[in-house]
């Protein structure tokens, strides 16, 4: 017995899903080539030499990078601490970390990790400040605008709605408490209170 209603439609596979793959295979044959071409100019010890260079490198400024985004971590728990002391917020200038862009600190370093000559540029590029910086802006505003182009009922709209954004643009996680519900314990036999009024 048919019921006459259409079978679902398979969701569109998005532009990323469909070209990250070859993407991937294009930088991994690019990285090869290159490779080849900077082992037949200057010799095969030179390629190493840079290959573990840069593992080094990279091993050191991620672990730099780790070390900075825990202190910041302890620093930013340390201020909250006191802050819930005293009564008061700490101060927009005191928070420390919020500029470093350890994010793409570590990404430039996991970068330079991983064997080839293309991604230790791409992993040098990073550990310019500036760069970072610039990536940093570009990548907020990104995030932004998909937050505000979000589709009702989509992990991205519900993970809006649960911001609530103070009048300075700092968001505050909090908990809506019922003033009117029944503060004393509910007896088996009562029926349960509805969840919206």
């Amino acid at each position: 017995m048919t019921t006459g209603a259409p079978p679902p439609l398979a969701p569109k596979r998005s532009r990323a899903r469909t070209f990250l793959p070859l993407a991937v295979a294009a930088w991994l044959v690019l990285e090869i080539w290159l490779l080849t071409v900077v082992a037949n100019a200057t010799g095969a010890l030179t390629v190493l030499a840079l290959l573990v260079g840069g593992a080094v490198l990279g091993a050191t400024v991620v672990k730099r990078a780790g070390r900075r985004a825990f202190r910041n971590l302890t620093t930013t728990f340390q201020q909250a601490q006191a802050a819930a002391q005293t009564g008061e917020a700490p101060p927009a200038d005191a928070r420390t970390g919020a500029e470093d862009r350890n994010g793409f600190l570590m990404l430039g370093g996991l970068l330079l990790m991983i064997p080839g000559l293309l991604s230790d540029a791409a992993g040098l590029l990073l550990l310019i400040p500036q760069v970072r910086s610039l990536l940093g802006r570009y990548a907020e505003k990104a995030v932004e605008r998909r937050m505000t182009a979000a589709t009702p009922g989509s992990l991205q709209d519900a993970f809006q709605q649960a911001r609530i954004h103070r009048p300075d643009g700092k968001v505050v996680q909090g908990e809506v408490v019922r003033e009117d519900a029944n503060q004393g314990p509910r007896r088996p036999e009562e029926p349960r209170p509805p969840l919206m009024p």
